[in-house]
């Protein structure tokens, strides 16, 4: 139903009304359950100090890159594809989902002020759902896979390390999918996908699937939590 996230032509009026109505509900009724906490990983990067850059993918970038420009500490977050080659990262072609890439972000953080574990945290807590297989809710297909790209070595190896911590301790009721992909290149998205949800934050699409993991980012982690987001600039 909801595949062409951008036009939403395929909605018939009536849809349209329901969506509408399913909004307002949405966005004024209050909480069913109270949003939980995931435990945080036991190891973390250790080497701080510098800017560092973290690459994730779990579903639309437009809310992936809404939560994390909400985060006290980071610096940049610029959507892209990452997982394929150079002449197939663009928007028509990874929306196939036979490209090889995901749908990602680039975050670039200061380690002093959050480290990547705590990223991590975030990404497995609030930003999607770490059990579904090449699919989150609505959108279906590879391109929007859960998948951590480790920069390096240290990376990959606390992300693994968290994953397997989290299936120890059965956070999720259901078995972790997200992949760790080392050694992948990240190519930004076309500019009008960028800071795309603080660009449109009435579309439909927006408010129904993306606004409430910011409203519950911000609800779960209220130390790192920033009000003002780090938005694109260029």
């Amino acid at each position: 139903m909801f595949r062409n996230r951008t036009g939403w032509k395929i909605l018939s009026a009536g849809a349209l009304v329901l969506a509408v109505i399913a909004v307002v509900v949405i966005r004024n009724a209050p909480a069913i359950s109270k949003p939980t906490l995931i435990p945080s990983p036991v190891a973390d990067i250790e080497d701080r100090g510098s800017s560092q850059t973290a690459v994730f993918a779990g579903g639309c970038f437009w809310g992936m890159q809404g939560i994390f420009q909400h985060v006290e500490g980071v610096t940049r977050v610029v959507s892209g594809y990452i997982g394929g080659s150079a002449k197939t990262a663009t928007y028509a072609q990874t929306e196939t989902g036979r490209t090889g890439h995901a749908e990602a972000v680039q975050v670039v953080f200061d380690p002093d002020v959050v480290s990547y574990g705590q990223l991590l945290q975030i990404f497995f807590s609030v930003a999607h759902d770490p059990t579904q297989l090449d699919r989150q809710g609505q959108d279906v297909g590879t391109q929007y896979r859960s998948a951590i790209f480790p920069m390096d070595d240290a990376q990959g190896k606390v992300g693994q390390d968290y994953i397997a911590q989290l299936d120890a301790a059965g956070v999720f009721g259901s078995k972790i999918v997200t992949r760790v992909e080392p050694g992948k290149v990240f190519y930004p998205a076309e500019a009008y996908h960028q800071n795309y949800l603080y660009n449109h934050p009435t579309q439909l699409y927006i408010a129904l699937f993306e606004q409430p993991k910011i409203d519950k980012f911000k609800e779960v982690f209220p130390d790192l939590y920033r009000d003002d987001p780090v938005l694109l600039t260029n």
